[in-house]
């Protein structure tokens, strides 16, 4: 059986946690200063991936490393 290749863009967008996987949100690269500050630091750090599209990532991401 052959080696499972890695799918390189959800590898770079996407990280494996011990619950399933995290990914960074979207309105966080430009026009920053048109946005309220409440609204970009709700905008911060990494958010979990639905369910639906776990399945999807775990195909891709065959790996269990990070």
């Amino acid at each position: 059986m052959p080696k499972l290749k890695t799918n390189r863009g959800a590898a770079k967008r996407f990280r494996r946690t011990a619950k399933g996987f995290k990914h960074r949100g979207s309105n966080r690269n430009h026009m920053l200063t048109h946005k309220p500050a409440k609204r970009r630091r709700r905008l911060r750090g990494m958010r979990e991936v639905t369910k639906g599209d776990a399945g999807l990532l775990d195909r891709m991401l065959p790996k269990k490393t990070r």
